[in-house]
């Protein structure tokens, strides 16, 4: 085959694929065939397959994903402006709309609603045999079968594990730096406990999660929502101004894949954020909880990686990509550590051997790691799904977040629609989602919503989300 005929073959074969794309014969997150079954399947030379791919990779058509293979992306046709930078006051807000939480919460009660509202791991997502094996091994390894108290500060064994599995994002962990907690919120509840006293101000993300709102005003503490980007989180010149001031005891930020808008802080961006924490001596609570759920090549860093003086406070759990109703969470207090023991062991004496081992048990094992890369596969190939579908549904002009990582799409909507008024209409068709309203204590976001991905794509899921775009555009157009 002389070198022109060749160019036009893999130009053909691309073009062949762009067409099925564009008319969406091939959707968002669908998986191409590997290049060795197209050589097989067709007669082809790798290099023709290959220059085929690279060519739709150029047209942003189609992404290689690592260890994975080639998946087709929204065409560009398609592809949404992300929500705009948020803009909270700089006062404290009202209280958290605990009804509308509330009511979220019960939805999941039953089985017949779609929960597009509630962040978690779907149980078909889970290695639930696996765990079950994990059970039987952990009462063989621990004394009296688990049924004992464990250390207050945590079960060795999963402690060092965690140690040994931090060194991929650039900790200096060892056994002795972490504490075991009852899942993420846990950790966060007793670093607050330690760092604060009623009336203290936090300083956080805007939007954020509703627990963080609900926990620091149970507390007492005064709330400052800071600007924050969809796609680099935390605006910096922000955080400097407001740790001007000197009226802010604490930070508390998700660094990655936020709850609700899947920001992620860019290296560069936690590196300096630290920095200016130390220079005002605040200290900085760590939310990494969806760290690990990153669609790119490379686990991202934390802010607990560029912490020099102990000031960053890091929390994480297992409860979105292993087991949530296993409770199994931690904490790097750093130089806060005494304080946080001695809160746990007033609250809680110990945690839970038998499930913190089974954990153990999976992070030694490489279990967790092989699970892991097919999860992070699901909810990349979800995402894609779930914006193509708002693409085709939803009203032109809706802005959607673009997560690399996590559980969540954050939709900002035209101004006229209320998604609190959403949710209730929704409801009638039991789709449940979380209104924007949720994330916020001041009066902003009614007009924005987040869905999470966390759910096995099917034909009924792709109807709710066009039953719940016409409920949009119905709302939109009542108010023209």
């Amino acid at each position: 085959m002389n070198t022109k005929s060749h160019q036009f073959l893999y130009l053909q074969i691309a073009d062949r694929l762009e067409k099925q794309i564009l008319d969406e014969v091939l959707k968002a997150g669908d998986k191409l065939p590997s290049v060795r079954m197209v050589c097989r399947e067709q007669g082809l030379s790798m290099s023709t397959v290959t220059q085929a791919y690279y060519e739709l990779e150029s047209r942003s058509l189609i992404e290689t994903r690592p260890r994975s293979g080639y998946y087709v992306c929204l065409p560009p046709v398609k592809r949404l402006a992300v929500p705009q930078t948020s803009n909270p006051s700089a006062t404290d807000g009202l209280l958290p709309p605990d009804d509308l939480v509330s009511q979220v919460y019960m939805d999941r009660e039953d089985p017949a609603n779609t929960l597009f509202s509630l962040g978690m791991p779907h149980d078909d997502f889970l290695p639930i045999a696996r765990l079950n094996k994990g059970l039987i091994q952990a009462m063989r390894n621990l004394p009296a079968s688990g049924t004992g108290y464990e250390p207050t500060q945590g079960n060795e064994n999963l402690r060092r594990e965690i140690a040994k599995w931090s060194f991929g994002w650039g900790a200096d962990f060892t056994e002795k730096d972490l504490i075991t907690t009852s899942g993420c919120m846990n950790a966060i509840s007793y670093a607050l406990l330690a760092l604060t006293k009623p009336g203290d101000t936090i300083a956080i993300e805007s939007p954020a999660y509703f627990g963080i709102l609900q926990l620091a005003k149970s507390a007492g503490l005064q709330v400052l929502e800071l600007p924050t980007n969809a796609i680099t989180g935390i605006e910096l010149d922000a955080l400097k101004k407001a740790l001007s001031t000197n009226k802010i005891k604490v930070c508390l930020f998700v660094s990655n894949f936020n709850n609700p808008c899947g920001s992620s802080m860019p290296d560069e961006h936690k590196r300096a954020a630290v920095k200016l924490l130390e220079h005002y001596h605040v200290p900085l609570i760590e939310d990494d909880i969806h760290g690990d759920l990153y669609f790119s090549n490379n686990r991202p860093t934390t802010c607990k990686t560029y912490d020099e003086s102990g000031l960053v406070l890091y929390c994480n759990s297992v409860s979105k990509t292993l087991a949530p109703g296993y409770r199994v969470g931690w904490i790097a207090p750093g130089k806060f550590k005494d304080q946080v023991i001695k809160l746990k062991r007033y609250h809680a004496i110990s945690s839970a051997p038998l499930t913190s081992e089974v954990v153990a048990i999976f992070l030694k094992n490489g279990r967790y790691e092989n699970h892991l890369r097919k999860l992070r596969q699901t909810l990349y190939h979800n995402s894609m799904k779930y914006i193509g579908a708002i693409a085709n549904y939803f009203p032109e002009g809706v802005r959607v977040s673009q997560p690399q990582g996590g559980y969540f799409l954050w939709l900002e909507l035209d101004k006229s629609v209320d998604t609190a008024e959403l949710y209730h209409q929704a409801m009638k068709h039991q789709i449940s989602i979380a209104p924007g309203r949720m994330f916020t204590l001041q009066p902003q976001f009614d007009h924005c919503m987040r869905l999470s991905f966390g759910l096995p794509w099917t034909a009924q899921l792709e109807k709710d989300l066009q039953q719940l775009g016409k409920l949009v555009k119905a709302m939109q157009k009542s108010t023209i």
